[in-house]
């Protein structure tokens, strides 16, 4: 079982909209794969099916230790890909559990004894919300690695600097096989210079970190989450799916290579 985290400090990037359809590109070439929503606004959840009303255990059941991971698991629409959805409860984690020993390794823990009693996924892929607090930290403690979206404008090389010393400071700190899987272009539109320049720079600076495939601004892929679905069943032809199967392939290329090493 891989833990793949999808963070990034800076909202507004596509990382949730990455996961679902990460996720749903995963689950389709025959990866069982479990989505966990940890942002509070649940948008990952809300985009992939699953109503506010069907939410009988949450992500933050699972951080209280009141619920385990195949107890809060929701079966989606998607054959072979699995959802622990997100409620607003989470807003107040962080309080109930500030002064609790080892609250950074609550989501680590209930993984590791899911995969002793179970082993029933390939892949865990974690939604992280929009900032760095307990929950990202959480997210970054029991991951393998970390997936990047990144937004092809002016700030993202500012934003991928601040989230690369996130992860260096809870390799050293919590996690110390913690590595960079990759960063995912996003929102890039061909017909913008600044775009271009910005891909030309991410990729200069960090080299092969950086996934080949590139994820378009894409109509589709916006319209998607408000149908509850992820892109790649709205609409499984239009350049934002096809882009994200791509990626898929790649993220499974890469942890043949990582294997293989």
């Amino acid at each position: 079982m891989r833990i793949i985290t999808i963070a990034n400090q800076k909202g507004g990037v596509g990382k949730t909209t990455t996961a679902i359809n990460l996720a749903t590109a995963l689950a389709a070439i025959d990866k069982r794969t479990l989505l966990i929503d940890l942002d509070p606004q649940g948008n990952a959840s809300t985009g992939i099916g699953i109503d506010k009303d069907d939410r009988e255990f949450s992500s933050y059941d699972v951080l209280r230790e009141t619920a385990s991971i195949s107890t809060a698991a929701m079966q989606t629409v998607v054959p072979n890909l699995s959802i622990i959805p997100s409620t607003m409860d989470l807003l107040g984690l962080e309080m109930e559990i500030s002064g609790v020993h080892g609250r950074a390794y609550r989501l680590r823990d209930a993984l590791h004894f899911h995969q002793e009693e179970q082993a029933d996924y390939d892949f865990v892929l974690i939604d992280c919300p929009p900032s760095l607090n307990l929950l990202t930290i959480n997210a970054m403690a029991a991951a393998d690695a970390i997936l990047v979206p990144l937004q092809c404008e002016f700030f993202a090389l500012e934003g991928l600097s601040q989230l690369l010393q996130t992860v260096e400071q809870v390799r050293d700190s919590l996690n110390p096989m913690l590595g960079l899987h990759g960063i995912v272009l996003t929102m890039y539109d061909s017909r913008n210079n600044l775009a271009a320049q910005v891909m030309r720079d991410v990729r200069s600076y960090m080299g092969e970190h950086v996934y080949d495939t590139v994820i378009p601004r894409n109509v589709r892929v916006s319209e998607a989450p408000s149908f509850g679905k992820p892109a790649i069943l709205y609409d499984m032809k239009c350049p934002g799916s096809q882009a994200y199967i791509q990626l898929a392939s790649e993220v499974i290329r890469r942890e043949r290579r990582l294997v293989a090493a």
